[in-house]
């Protein structure tokens, strides 16, 4: 497909590009050192680091981290197992991407194991060209059969890769360090730069043989560290109870921009605890962890007196954070009979009062969300116009009716008569629904009253659903809440067993490919997914197609703020509350640059250790 040193003139060769384009190709498409969904790049072609980043950063010292539960496999990339700390389904700390996702803007990435990438005019293929310097920690080095093979066998076992991917009809290595990706449909604006999201794997580790003299199968958990390309390797470990990460010494890319200052730690390693008080008190005491992200409002408003804080030893301070905010909610899981009707979905909705919990548990400290796009311009609001109503209109009789004429609005409890009202309107739809209100019991048309399990997987789970049991009570209704182990909480997720459930994510500025992972039919029939509702639904399907397909950033916008509408009208789930901050407290031998990345708050990989501070910590112990 391409023959650049071949074909192409030396003129257009030294015809270097501004934005992000670095030089044309002989079909008049440009290789691009990165790209952006929308706006322009925040960093040039001479771009050498991140702005937050020091580049004379030292390398050394130990970072110590905390995990919770436990692990017993280092294969992040199937839904059995529970991978260990430092790994996750893009990589982690073992594997780099073809494109690196910038950490101080959205929706833009640079080259990384790709040093540029090129894609058609209708968007429906895209050429990556390796770094020629990319290798794995053996030695060898990175090839297209590997990304190829990688493609192939992530859309084969992991329900999300097969999801975000599901348009790459095939991939063809068209030479040598460029492999090619075509699309089974045109006008996917996001598909050629979101390919250089795939993690490489090193075929021929994974396709060899173990110690044993067993043939590897990647389909399944494994024990025996895998091999890698990243900044870290795998170094000791307890299977279960802790992992220490070793920095790779001659990482290829270490001088790469968007790792150039990072990943400065010589070891990070990770200790596993059965529950958080415990990861509490070992934080307060030193030497085991390092760094602590608060997301308790009271313990952070009241508990950080102790005496390392105290002395200087531990410091604390809050992170802006701009980009797009987390949703935490208790999600409702439609698969189940008893939560299929939307009514009853509505009136549970309505009986969860945030206002009083922010009051009596936080602290006033949170701000309560109200949209699966919370933070920024996607977010639905007031009552649809122009384009999005246009868009909406070809549904109409299809969703709720409310779509059209009212505001989404929850209540707030905080204003007089609030609870009786949301109270009666519960207990209308209850009853439309064909349940009857006996004896102080709310009973199905079998005599049988409404129950209502939650699972957790952490203590602090009660005292956050004791107040909503309590108003789920008054009306009839018999909650429980079991709290498992992480592996056990994992496993019912994972298979979607379960009626309520507790979970946070964070939507990209961006939406596109993986909302199918989130809202689609096909993912709720898929173990391992984010669609945790259970949401099977022609216009939802057909809205994320749509989505994924639009013809620039203002379709995007109205046809994300129209899904927004339809979801938030079916009430899949009871909205909780954000944090527009992050709370981070450290040991005072972490350093980093003051001004942060705000698209996150920080960013942990840029900071780095002042061995002298850690010599003399270790001594006062």
């Amino acid at each position: 497909m391409n023959q650049l040193r071949i074909l192409i003139p030396a003129l257009a060769l030294a015809l270097i590009m501004i934005g992000q384009t670095t030089f044309a190709n002989e079909d008049g498409t440009q290789w691009r050192y990165g790209s952006t969904l929308f706006g322009e790049l925040k960093y040039g072609p001479d771009f050498k680091k991140y702005d937050h980043v020091n580049a004379d950063a030292p390398k050394g010292g130990r970072l110590n981290q905390a995990a919770l539960g436990g692990f017993d496999s280092f294969n992040p990339f199937v839904v059995r197992g529970r991978a260990a700390a430092g790994l996750n389904y893009q990589g982690g700390l073992l594997y780099d991407s073809l494109f690196a996702q910038a950490v101080d803007q959205s929706s833009a990435s640079y080259g990384l194991l790709a040093e540029a990438f090129r894609y058609g005019d209708d968007y429906s293929w895209a050429v990556y060209r390796l770094n020629p310097k990319a290798k794995w920690h053996d030695g060898k080095p990175i090839t297209p059969e590997d990304v190829r093979w990688s493609m192939e066998i992530l859309r084969e076992i992991n329900p999300l890769w097969s999801n975000y991917y599901a348009n790459v009809e095939r991939v063809e290595i068209t030479g040598e360090n460029e492999i090619s990706f075509f699309f089974d449909q045109k006008d996917n604006r996001e598909l050629p730069q979101i390919i250089g999201d795939l993690p490489v794997l090193p075929k021929h580790w994974w396709t060899g043989k173990n110690a044993a003299g067993e043939t590897r199968d990647i389909s399944k958990p494994t024990t025996e560290p895998p091999l890698g390309s990243g900044p870290y390797k795998i170094g000791d470990f307890n299977m279960g109870k802790s992992v220490t990460w070793q920095r790779v010494e001659n990482y290829w890319g270490a001088d790469v921009p968007t790792q150039n200052g990072r990943y400065n730690f010589d070891e990070i390693h990770y200790t596993y605890f059965l529950e958080q008080t415990a990861i509490w008190e070992a934080f307060k005491k030193g030497g085991i962890i390092d760094l602590r992200q608060e997301n308790r409002a009271q313990r952070w408003a009241r508990s950080y007196d102790f005496p390392a804080i105290k002395k200087g030893d531990v410091l604390k301070r809050e992170f802006s954070k701009t980009g797009a905010q987390i949703y935490q909610g208790y999600y409702l899981n439609t698969r189940k009979d008893k939560l299929k009707d939307r009514r009853v979905r509505q009136a549970l909705t309505l009986l969860f009062d945030f206002e009083t919990m922010n009051k009596n548990l936080f602290f006033n400290a949170y701000t309560r969300t109200d949209s699966f796009y919370e933070g920024g311009e996607l977010q639905s609001s007031g009552i649809p116009q122009g384009r999005e109503l246009e868009i909406l209109e070809k549904y109409r009789g299809k969703i709720p009716d409310e779509v059209f004429t009212r505001e989404f609005v929850i209540p707030n409890f905080s204003q007089d008569g609030a609870f009786r009202k949301a109270q009666r309107t519960a207990l209308k739809l209850f009853t439309d629904a064909g349940y009857t209100f006996k004896a102080g019991k709310m009973l199905d048309k079998n005599g049988k009253q409404f129950t209502l399990e939650f699972i957790g997987n952490s203590p602090t789970d009660e005292r956050i659903a004791n107040p909503y049991f309590e108003n789920l009570r008054t009306l009839g209704i018999k909650p429980a809440l079991r709290v498992l182990d992480t592996a056990q909480y994992k496993n019912r997720l994972d298979k979607f067993d379960y009626e309520i459930t507790g979970v946070a994510t964070r939507q990209s500025l961006s939406p596109g490919n993986e909302q199918r992972e989130y809202w689609s039919a096909k993912a709720a029939k898929t173990d391992g997914t984010r669609n945790y509702s259970g949401i099977s639904d022609p216009v939802v399907d057909e809205l994320v197609e749509r989505l994924i397909s639009a013809s620039d950033r203002q379709e995007l916008l109205d046809l994300t703020r129209a899904l927004d509408r339809v979801l938030k009208w079916q009430y899949y789930a009871i909205p909780q509350w954000h944090n527009p901050t992050e709370r981070l407290a450290w040991w005072r031998k972490l350093q980093f640059v003051d001004k942060q990345p705000t698209r996150q708050g920080t960013d942990l990989f840029s900071f780095w250790i002042d061995t002298n501070i850690e010599k003399e910590l270790e001594g006062s112990k």
